[in-house]
């Protein structure tokens, strides 16, 4: 995904904090105790209660021993999950980048590094974990005209570094559909556009790692629509979530319908072209820019 589009969605929460909110409600309700009751234990509304639920703020750790306490929980179990509180409180390692990171990219950024399953779709640019550093300076120096070299340079290596994700040992399976039009946006110069195709056609022949690419002659499709991408986790706390951004503005969406309509629509893509003629498609573009 490319975050040099701007956005002013709500955040989402990140992934370890996610889990343990999770955790808290089935706390909760296993004890048979409401918001109120809960909020009654700390002495604080019911709101602050479901705020810690949802992740939606840090987990103060005195809260989060008082909370375990109501609910019964042994002092082991209640040690265990302090220390992963505290982890879950620890700044990510894109913190030293926040001053260059719109705020509302730090949640993705989080999901990215936590999801075992990744889909993308994008109908204008290479997506951001795939892309070269000249494409990328080039796009980046696009979305943020006002930038300098300094942060324009922090933002390149931003990128880049969110890209280790896929050269780690337990790497997520990355799907990557995009429509030909990417490939005809001139974006760097030719030679730049010669280099990132270079790099799609060597990350295609990864194991974890498929790109498609939905040619002009397959029509109107159900994928006409904005950018977006599909995280999965292990963690059976967490439901699957999708991220899509508009120009001005980006959400996130977990509930099942929205889950499914963008995984269907993402299926539904995937159909529309092969491996093999994406390839085929690729090594022609590439041609074109020679």
């Amino acid at each position: 995904m490319n975050d040099a589009r701007p956005g002013t969605g709500a955040g989402a929460p990140t992934v370890l904090r996610m889990i343990l909110g999770r955790r808290l409600q089935e706390a909760r309700q296993g004890a048979g105790l409401s918001l109120d009751d809960a909020a009654k234990a700390l002495r604080v509304t019911a709101l602050t209660i479901r705020r810690l639920e949802k992740a939606e703020v840090g987990l103060k750790i005195l809260y989060v021993e008082k909370l375990l306490e109501t609910y019964g929980a042994g002092r082991q179990e209640i040690d265990e999950f302090v220390t992963l509180a505290e982890r879950a409180n620890e700044p990510g390692w894109w913190n030293p980048y926040r001053d260059v990171m719109p705020s509302w990219f730090t949640a993705y950024v989080s999901l990215e590094t936590g999801a075992r399953t990744l889909r993308t779709y994008e109908p204008q640019y290479v997506t951001g974990l795939l892309q070269t550093p000249g494409y990328a300076r080039a796009v980046l120096s696009g979305g943020f005209p006002n930038d300098g070299d300094d942060d324009l340079d922090r933002r390149v290596e931003l990128r880049l570094r969110r890209q280790s994700l896929l050269t780690k040992q337990d790497a997520p399976t990355l799907w990557v559909v995009m429509e030909e039009a990417v490939l005809h946006r001139v974006v760097g110069g030719p030679e730049v556009m010669r280099e990132q195709i270079d790099r799609l056609l060597e990350a295609s022949e990864l194991e974890h790692v498929s790109v498609d690419i939905v040619p002009f002659g397959a029509g109107a499709h159900v994928g006409a629509c904005a950018p977006f991408t599909y995280f999965r986790f292990e963690e059976r706390e967490l439901p699957d979530i999708v991220y899509s951004e508009i120009l001005s503005a980006s959400v996130y969406l977990d509930q099942r319908a929205d889950v499914m309509a963008h995984l269907e629509a993402h299926n539904r893509l995937s159909l529309k072209t092969s491996s093999a003629d994406s390839k085929a498609l690729l090594n022609r573009m590439r041609k074109e820019y020679s």
